[in-house]
């Protein structure tokens, strides 16, 4: 997927997921969209949304290094 109309530096919105988290993580969640300044993340199991719930600040703080216009994450249950 291309980086959506507001991204900062030039990178792709799944190029930064690979560096906020690890490789277990990225193996439960899908991209969906960056627009408006929100990311939104398919999950593919409840336990899962939960734990990425929990990192939620901390992950949010790092997007904010590849995207001044981050304001939040959205975490669903869905097709992974």
């Amino acid at each position: 997927m291309s980086a959506k109309k507001g991204a900062s530096l030039g990178s792709d919105p799944e190029d930064w997921l690979k560096k906020l988290l690890t490789k277990k993580e990225l193996e439960h969640i899908k991209f969906k969209y960056f627009k408006k300044g929100v990311l939104a993340l398919n999950v593919d199991s409840s336990s899962w949304l939960y734990m990425l719930n929990i990192k939620k600040e901390s992950l949010l703080k790092d997007l904010k290094k590849f995207s001044r216009e981050a304001k939040d994450i959205h975490f669903r249950i869905g097709d992974v």
